[in-house]
């Protein structure tokens, strides 16, 4: 029963696991806020230069009529000359509506994912062509949704351009009386109307939908209990190698302290169970150093290499204690412990003098 419970994914998605999910391209994103974000943004344009474009395209228009309807006999060149003014003037008008589609668009996706470049989405993948995942995708949650989203959106537009026709019906009669430019205000602002109150609704759905987009993603990356272990091991290493390293590490570091031994000027012992190595050089040194130190087994090789290399071994038992419980190996005494190790200093110096 808890191997059941650990394949359940209950537990939330790793910083590693979202990293590899974002170079995927796997998420949170919702297309509502880049067409709602489009939409405001081609509706504001034309609202402040919608008439300048107006202007400019009928004039555009108004001169190729002229010039086509002064020649008797059109041409082809002449008719690709028109075709390429039209088109440049055209794109001039065009291009500030462009421009501001094109940066809103990128900037609605940017506010949602941040900078991101990948291509992972666009490589191949064979298991896309098996016909029994493309028909468990199609009838997916998400496809689902997606259909259902596309249904609301047509029934918000659709009421909400029966509403906005419905309340200016009533005007519909007196357009028999008016120009065709004044038709054309009309028709504009009754599309305005339409467009600006459809999307501030699409801009509540497109809300709730990135909120849902944020939840379904959560979702997907959650993991099992063994997923987060496994990767806790992957990341930190394999106990038993981690081990194996600590003890070569340990071994390296002892083999280093016992090279050491012999340029240590006096052990001091317990006399059995400690020893500590102490080193000083007076013109270099201001205090005595502990160059090696051990309790046990290495306390014995302490003292044998220290036997074989002549260097002094002393037996003091509070002072040998004081030194492996203070002091680190490769560090320096404690003042409170001087005038001892000033003691057994003065005494090895008085066997060196008699002994030479």
């Amino acid at each position: 029963m808890p191997e059941g419970k650990d394949q359940e994914k209950t537990e939330p998605a790793t910083p590693k696991r979202r990293e590899e999910a974002r170079q995927k391209g796997q998420l949170a994103i919702s297309r509502e806020i880049p067409s709602v974000a489009i939409l405001l943004t081609a509706l504001g344009v034309f609202s402040i230069a919608g008439s300048w474009m107006f202007q400019r395209l009928s004039g555009v228009m108004r001169q190729v009529f002229q010039k086509a309807g002064g020649l008797e006999q059109m041409d082809i060149p002449f008719l690709s000359k028109i075709m390429v003014t039209m088109a440049n003037q055209v794109f001039l008008i065009l291009m500030p509506l462009m421009a501001a589609i094109l940066v809103t668009g990128v900037a609605a996706h940017v506010a949602q994912i941040g900078f991101l470049f990948t291509g992972e989405p666009l490589q191949p993948k064979l298991n896309k062509l098996n016909p029994i995942t493309g028909m468990k995708r199609f009838l997916s949650l998400r496809s689902l949704t997606e259909l259902l989203k596309a249904l609301v959106k047509v029934v918000i537009i659709g009421g909400v351009a029966f509403w906005v026709i419905n309340s200016e019906i009533r005007d519909v009669p007196i357009l028999v009386k008016l120009d065709i430019t004044q038709i054309l205000a009309f028709v504009g602002r009754v599309a305005f109307k339409i467009i600006f109150y459809a999307c501030l609704v699409l801009a509540v759905m497109a809300a709730l939908d990135y909120a849902f987009q944020r939840w379904q993603h959560e979702e997907e990356l959650k993991m099992t209990k063994q997923e987060v272990k496994d990767e806790a091991r992957q990341r930190e290493g394999d106990p038993k190698v981690k081990a194996r390293i600590r003890s070569v590490q340990v071994e390296m570091a002892r083999r280093r302290m016992m090279e050491a031994v012999p340029e240590a000027t006096v052990v001091v012992t317990n006399p059995t169970h400690l020893a500590v190595a102490l080193k000083f050089e007076a013109a270099d040194m201001v205090a005595p150093q502990v160059v090696a130190k051990g309790a046990g087994y290495v306390a014995q090789r302490i003292k044998a290499i220290a036997k074989e290399h002549n260097v002094p071994v002393i037996e003091q038992k509070p002072l040998a204690q004081a030194l492996f419980k203070a002091v680190e190996i490769g560090g320096f005494i404690p003042s409170n412990l001087y005038r001892a190790v000033a003691e057994i200093l003065a005494y090895v110096y008085r066997l060196k003098r008699l002994t030479s």
